[in-house]
Protein backbone atom coordinates (compact mmCIF):
# COMPACT_ATOMS: atom_id res chain seq x y z
CA UNK A 1 0.00 0.00 0.00
CA UNK A 2 1.01 3.61 -0.45
CA UNK A 3 3.13 5.27 2.18
CA UNK A 4 1.13 6.85 4.98
CA UNK A 5 -2.31 5.47 4.06
CA UNK A 6 -3.89 6.23 7.39
CA UNK A 7 -6.33 9.03 6.55
CA UNK A 8 -9.42 8.24 8.67
CA UNK A 9 -12.59 7.42 6.78
CA UNK A 10 -15.35 4.81 6.58
CA UNK A 11 -14.19 3.04 3.41
CA UNK A 12 -13.58 -0.66 4.11
CA UNK A 13 -12.01 -1.93 0.89
CA UNK A 14 -8.66 -0.14 0.96
CA UNK A 15 -6.86 2.35 3.12
CA UNK A 16 -5.17 3.85 0.08
CA UNK A 17 -7.92 4.69 -2.39
CA UNK A 18 -7.14 7.64 -4.63
CA UNK A 19 -10.17 9.03 -6.45
CA UNK A 20 -9.41 10.18 -9.98
CA UNK A 21 -11.95 12.64 -11.37
CA UNK A 22 -11.46 13.45 -15.06
CA UNK A 23 -13.88 13.62 -18.00
CA UNK A 24 -11.35 12.18 -20.49
CA UNK A 25 -11.34 8.37 -20.42
CA UNK A 26 -7.75 8.13 -21.71
CA UNK A 27 -6.52 10.51 -19.01
CA UNK A 28 -8.45 8.59 -16.33
CA UNK A 29 -6.77 5.37 -17.46
CA UNK A 30 -3.31 6.95 -17.58
CA UNK A 31 -3.72 8.54 -14.15
CA UNK A 32 -5.07 5.25 -12.83
CA UNK A 33 -1.96 3.41 -14.03
CA UNK A 34 0.24 6.13 -12.56
CA UNK A 35 -1.52 6.02 -9.19
CA UNK A 36 -1.41 2.20 -9.13
CA UNK A 37 2.34 2.31 -9.88
CA UNK A 38 2.70 4.33 -6.65
CA UNK A 39 0.95 1.51 -4.70
CA UNK A 40 -2.38 3.29 -4.29
CA UNK A 41 -5.74 1.94 -5.42
CA UNK A 42 -7.31 4.20 -8.08
CA UNK A 43 -11.09 4.63 -8.33
CA UNK A 44 -12.17 6.65 -11.37
CA UNK A 45 -15.09 9.05 -11.83
CA UNK A 46 -16.00 10.63 -15.18
CA UNK A 47 -17.41 13.84 -13.71
CA UNK A 48 -17.38 15.99 -10.62
CA UNK A 49 -21.08 15.35 -10.18
CA UNK A 50 -20.57 11.55 -10.11
CA UNK A 51 -17.76 11.89 -7.62
CA UNK A 52 -19.77 14.16 -5.32
CA UNK A 53 -22.73 11.77 -5.46
CA UNK A 54 -20.49 9.03 -3.99
CA UNK A 55 -18.49 11.19 -1.59
CA UNK A 56 -20.52 10.42 1.53
CA UNK A 57 -20.21 6.65 0.98
CA UNK A 58 -16.69 6.48 -0.46
CA UNK A 59 -14.37 8.98 1.19
CA UNK A 60 -10.98 8.57 -0.52
CA UNK A 61 -7.51 8.82 0.96
CA UNK A 62 -6.75 11.49 -1.67
CA UNK A 63 -8.48 13.01 -4.72
CA UNK A 64 -6.81 13.76 -8.06
CA UNK A 65 -9.17 16.25 -9.65
CA UNK A 66 -9.12 17.63 -13.20
CA UNK A 67 -9.67 21.38 -13.31
CA UNK A 68 -11.34 21.60 -16.75
CA UNK A 69 -14.44 19.41 -17.08
CA UNK A 70 -17.93 19.93 -18.43
CA UNK A 71 -20.44 20.64 -15.68
CA UNK A 72 -18.62 21.26 -12.42
CA UNK A 73 -14.95 22.10 -12.86
CA UNK A 74 -12.27 21.03 -10.39
CA UNK A 75 -12.40 24.19 -8.32
CA UNK A 76 -16.19 23.95 -8.03
CA UNK A 77 -15.93 20.30 -6.94
CA UNK A 78 -13.28 21.22 -4.37
CA UNK A 79 -15.48 24.00 -2.96
CA UNK A 80 -18.48 21.61 -2.83
CA UNK A 81 -16.34 19.05 -0.98
CA UNK A 82 -15.30 21.58 1.65
CA UNK A 83 -18.88 22.87 2.02
CA UNK A 84 -19.93 19.27 2.77
CA UNK A 85 -17.23 19.02 5.40
CA UNK A 86 -14.93 16.70 3.46
CA UNK A 87 -11.31 17.23 4.35
CA UNK A 88 -9.98 14.64 1.88
CA UNK A 89 -6.73 15.97 0.42
CA UNK A 90 -7.05 17.22 -3.19
CA UNK A 91 -4.49 17.42 -5.96
CA UNK A 92 -5.74 19.55 -8.87
CA UNK A 93 -4.42 18.66 -12.34
CA UNK A 94 -4.89 20.70 -15.47
CA UNK A 95 -3.90 20.63 -19.10
CA UNK A 96 -4.68 24.33 -19.50
CA UNK A 97 -3.05 26.43 -16.82
CA UNK A 98 -4.61 29.88 -16.62
CA UNK A 99 -3.12 32.87 -14.78
CA UNK A 100 -4.24 32.91 -11.15
CA UNK A 101 -5.92 29.50 -11.23
CA UNK A 102 -3.24 27.82 -9.13
CA UNK A 103 -3.70 30.43 -6.40
CA UNK A 104 -7.51 30.09 -6.51
CA UNK A 105 -7.32 26.32 -6.13
CA UNK A 106 -4.74 26.42 -3.36
CA UNK A 107 -6.69 29.13 -1.50
CA UNK A 108 -9.84 26.97 -1.76
CA UNK A 109 -8.03 24.11 -0.04
CA UNK A 110 -6.21 22.13 -2.72
CA UNK A 111 -2.98 20.63 -1.42
CA UNK A 112 -1.26 20.74 -4.81
CA UNK A 113 -1.74 22.02 -8.35
CA UNK A 114 -0.05 20.13 -11.21
CA UNK A 115 -0.01 20.67 -14.96
CA UNK A 116 -0.49 17.79 -17.41
CA UNK A 117 1.22 15.69 -18.42
CA UNK A 118 1.92 14.63 -14.83
CA UNK A 119 4.99 12.49 -14.25
CA UNK A 120 5.38 9.79 -11.61
CA UNK A 121 7.69 11.82 -9.39
CA UNK A 122 5.41 14.88 -9.35
CA UNK A 123 2.34 12.77 -8.56
CA UNK A 124 4.13 10.89 -5.78
CA UNK A 125 5.35 14.14 -4.23
CA UNK A 126 1.92 15.76 -4.51
CA UNK A 127 0.05 12.82 -2.94
CA UNK A 128 2.62 12.41 -0.16
CA UNK A 129 2.57 16.12 0.65
CA UNK A 130 -1.23 16.29 0.46
CA UNK A 131 -1.78 13.35 2.78
CA UNK A 132 0.94 14.30 5.26
CA UNK A 133 -1.06 17.32 6.43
Amino acid sequence: MGVGCAYPRPMESSDCVVAIVDDDVAVRRALGRLVRSLSYEPVAYESGERFLARLDEDTPFCVVLDQHMPGLNGLEVLIAMRERGSQAPVVIVTGLDRPGMSEKCLNAGAAAYLTKPVDRSSMRSAIEAATAK
